[in-house]
């Protein structure tokens, strides 16, 4: 089976868009801010490895509970407004 470039440059779209790969790529930034500011605080390339440990073990909690922090705020503010103008709540329940 082959895939024509259409299909693939569908996917490649799909990924793109995809939540996981955007977090991905938020967390990659930060590292990358990591490595940036160790390696001019050292005054040498510390290299993406060490910046990645380094990042993981110092500021990785505190980003991701952050960043749920954001990204829920953002997705309360996309809810659909009830009459009371508070965020009507779309979760399902359970019964």
């Amino acid at each position: 089976m082959s895939f024509s470039s259409k299909d693939t440059e569908t996917s490649r779209d799909f990924v793109k868009q995809s939540s996981l790969y955007q977090e991905f790529l938020a967390e990659r930034e930060e590292i990358l801010r990591h490595k940036w500011l160790e390696s001019e605080r050292l005054g040498y390339d510390i290299g993406f490895e060490r910046a990645l440990l380094d990042w993981i073990r110092k500021h990785r909690e505190g980003w991701r509970a952050a960043r749920r922090v954001q990204t829920g705020a953002a997705n309360q503010s996309n809810k659909p407004l009830a009459s009371s103008g508070k965020a009507a709540d779309t979760s399902p329940k359970s019964a």
